[in-house]
């Protein structure tokens, strides 16, 4: 692991600024966008100054793998992943490969789609408060970690700046309309059992994931990553046992580790992340993409 590989922003000559998110770079070309993925890694929707060398390569691998293997669900956003036409100079080049898309320019449905097949994380907590999650009544005497009687669609809005607001589906489709929204729940919740049965298939258990959707020729595709450790809690399957808190291949060690071990409050500034948890979140965002794939990231 080499700190000084790790990629903080991207700066492409002859192209305009991009606009930053919280670990992408996205550069309008007009029709077309380029997503360049960083280094950089949030987490309780904070962006921290420590980088996690090779997970914007990791993470733009992992995401081109599931839009091959669940490109029949639904259309995606993938153009290329080729720089050449863009004719960068052979150092910006060698930064960027292997961590940019060039992608269709889509309207950006403005929900995150999650789908949950385990009860973990925000939605344990809220099924401790209310009996539920984002409205939808669960049976009682759930354990943490529990599989759902059926996977759950629970749509949350998207927030450049600050944390994201989990809703109703009806929230959801009194914005979008009862036509967008039904169609957009039904591709998530499809996205997710074929990826959930593969996933089994290698023995991860995918407890939960997020899709992101846009509009393109008046239809809605897949956009943004998808099923990435950033985006996902993955769970090796034989470790897995309701009521505990199972070990994990993604983000999850880090939220742990932020609350367990470090005095911050989630508020902006983030604290700087010791060397060991850099290389211990690295290597299991590398586990995942080995496991899922089959391959190594080189």
């Amino acid at each position: 692991m080499n700190m000084n590989d790790a990629v903080f922003e991207s700066s492409i000559p002859g192209l305009p600024a991009p606009k930053r998110g919280k670990v992408r770079d996205v550069y309008d070309l007009g029709d077309r966008i380029l997503l360049v993925a960083t280094d950089h890694i949030s987490a309780f929707d904070v962006v921290f100054p420590t980088p996690i060398p090779d997970k914007g390569r990791i993470l733009t691998q992992l995401t081109l793998f599931w839009l091959d293997l669940l490109s029949d669900v639904i259309p995606n956003h993938l153009i290329s992943t080729s720089l050449d036409e863009l004719k960068l100079p052979a150092d910006i080049h060698k930064q960027l490969s292997g961590r940019s898309l060039l992608v269709k320019k889509a309207e950006v449905i403005p929900f995150e789609c999650i789908v949950r097949g385990y009860i973990i994380g925000s939605g344990w907590k809220e099924y401790n408060a209310t009996g539920g999650i984002c409205g939808i009544k669960l049976p009682e005497g759930l354990k943490m970690a529990d599989r759902l009687p059926e996977p759950l669609f629970t749509p949350s809005t998207k927030a450049d700046v600050g944390h994201d607001e989990n809703v109703s589906f009806e929230v959801m489709a009194k914005r979008l309309g009862e036509g967008l929204a039904g169609t957009v729940r039904d591709a998530a919740l499809r996205l997710y059992a074929k990826a959930a049965e593969y996933a089994r298939g290698k023995g991860i258990i995918i407890a939960d994931t997020k899709f992101e959707f846009g509009i393109y020729d008046g239809k809605p595709i897949l956009i943004d990553e998808v099923l990435t450790p950033d985006s996902s809690r993955f769970w090796p399957a034989d470790a897995w046992q309701p009521g505990h808190n199972p070990p994990s291949f993604d983000k999850q060690y880090l939220r742990d580790w932020l609350e367990r071990e470090c005095a911050w409050n989630k508020e902006p500034p983030a604290p700087g992340l010791p060397e060991t948890v850099v290389a211990a979140t690295r290597d299991r965002y590398l586990e995942a993409y080995r496991i899922l794939t089959g391959k190594t990231l080189d």
